[in-house]
Parts: C-alpha cells; structure tokens; sequence
C-alpha cells in the first residue's frame, strides 16, 4: 500500500461520530454462538484508505465471508477470525493481523467482546 495526497493530521477518535451494524446470522448459528451481536464503528476516510476504531459487543459474530484487505490491531478483549479453508485464528489485546484482499476469506466472532484499529 503506497499512502499519497493524505496531509498530515491526527484524529481525535472520541469526537467521531460512531455507527451501529446489527449482525443478522442463521438461527442455527445464533444457537451454537449466542447473540449475533453489535459492531460500533468510528470511521475516518482518507482517499481510498478507511481507518476504523470498531467495538465488537460479547456474542458479536460477523453476518458474512470478508474477502477485502486489512490490517486490524487488536486495542482491547479478544476476537477470532475463521478462515474458509478452516483455519482459525485468535487476536488477544496487542496483537494484530493482516490480509491482502481476495487471500482467504474470512470471518471474526468473540464471546467476550473486544475493540479494534483496522485499516482497509
């Protein structure tokens, strides 16, 4: 990723405005996981470059397979991200990980909740 044409700036994350994203998942799913949960998202757009500040509640599990890119740290709790192919993986606070677009589609849950910095 080559970042241009973004002037130097800071972002006061708590003065940004956040938005709510329900996750809608199949009963059945729902029923091995608990509650689908709420993801809060703080966005900030430079160009073709988002930068969030999201909140995934306890019982969050995402609504669908993710194929775009991102580096995502984790600031806070713990989330697992699922692969297509099977493989899994589990953030705890300070960790991170990154993905090249259409590399491994993917999914994230957690049970206890927890609160990103992704860059897509």
């Amino acid at each position: 990723m080559r970042i241009d044409n973004i002037p130097f700036g800071t972002t006061d994350w708590s003065v940004i405005a956040p938005t709510t994203h329900h996750q809608r998942v199949h009963a059945r799913l729902r029923r091995a996981r608990g509650d689908a949960g709420v993801a809060t998202w703080s966005t900030q757009q430079f160009g073709d470059i988002r930068v969030r500040l999201v909140d995934y509640s306890p019982g969050y599990v995402a609504d669908h397979w993710c194929s775009k890119g991102h580096i995502i740290f984790c600031v806070d709790g713990e989330m697992t991200t699922d692969l297509k192919d099977g493989r899994s993986f589990t953030l705890k606070t300070g960790m991170s990980y990154q993905v090249a677009a259409d590399d491994g589609e993917h999914r994230s849950h957690t049970d206890k909740g927890a609160r990103l910095f992704i860059v897509d």
